[in-house]
């Protein structure tokens, strides 16, 4: 009744008022549901005779998934299982980065040394990543080179299996480890893993051997960084004083000892010692 009283003083008043609008919509769909329902049904019906039309298509067209026995006691996945590993590895592949190269070394160095330069994002973090990317491919080269030839070659030639491959490219990557980690963080992974740690290191599992490998590439990079430190220190130390004994208070020691550090820096060739030295801590 209030809607028709304000519709009616809204027409006699020759104004267009809301409620005129919210029974026009109104109108209109009640006209168009019979309608919709219908294109709905008739949708429905179309699907159901395409899945049952492409269904036969389909059983024949069907992939297989399964697992032979190969020579040797292997076994030889079909290429959808081959496929669904080789994508479930590449989930671990930044882990496998971080976790099992050189990268963790030379990303922390990198960031010690930009610390101790005073400099917060002069060179942003996309350069020193960047830069780590491909000294770590640098240094890691031979060991990839040898992960190749032993595992990935004759697997791609079916000459040997998937498992075997696995077992032939760790190898490489194991001794990389192992050269870079200490007998002490080795010793003590396998202490709280119950691992008898006389036996010998090519006989450590993986699970021993990486968390003692990372802890072993922090302290180098830790021992690293507190050399690259100290002559930045120094100068740190030495404008601090000079402003002191001047009196100038307010004035920032960081902003004065900035240009000494590059320029020291910069006359001592300081990327390429720093870039010679890291890659040669790997021997």
């Amino acid at each position: 009744m209030t809607e028709r009283r304000m519709t009616a003083s809204s027409q006699q008043r020759g104004r267009f008022h809301p409620f005129d609008l919210m029974r026009s919509i109104r109108q209109w769909v009640t006209g168009r549901r019979s309608v919709l329902q219908g294109a709905h049904l008739i949708a429905l019906g179309l699907c159901l005779l395409t899945l049952g039309a492409t269904e036969p298509a389909f059983a024949q067209n069907a992939v297989s998934v399964n697992a032979t026995p190969g020579s040797g006691g292997s076994t030889t996945y079909s290429v959808p299982i081959q496929t669904m590993l080789a994508f479930a590895a590449l989930s671990f592949l930044p882990a496998i980065l971080l976790l099992m190269t050189s990268f963790t070394r030379i990303v922390i160095v990198l960031s010690l040394t930009r610390q101790a330069m005073g400099l917060q994002t002069t060179p942003p973090n996309q350069v020193i990543v960047g830069l780590s990317l491909f000294l770590t491919l640098f240094v890691m080269g031979p060991t990839l080179d040898k992960m190749y030839q032993e595992a990935y070659l004759p697997y791609s030639e079916q000459k040997i299996g998937f498992e075997v491959a696995l077992e032939k490219g760790s190898e490489p990557l194991r001794a990389f480890m192992t050269r870079q980690t200490r007998e002490s963080d080795l010793g003590l992974f396998a202490r709280m893993a119950k691992v008898d740690d006389k036996q010998p290191v090519a006989q450590m599992p993986m699970r021993v051997l990486i968390p003692a490998f990372v802890i072993s590439e922090l302290k180098t990079a830790f021992q690293i960084g507190f050399m690259v430190f100290i002559p930045f220190l120094i100068v740190d130390l030495i404008v601090s004083s000079v402003l002191m004994s001047m009196g100038m208070m307010m004035l920032s020691p960081v902003l004065v000892a900035l240009p000494f550090k590059l320029m020291l820096f910069v006359l001592a060739d300081g990327w390429s010692l720093l870039v010679g030295s890291l890659v040669a801590s790997f021997g």
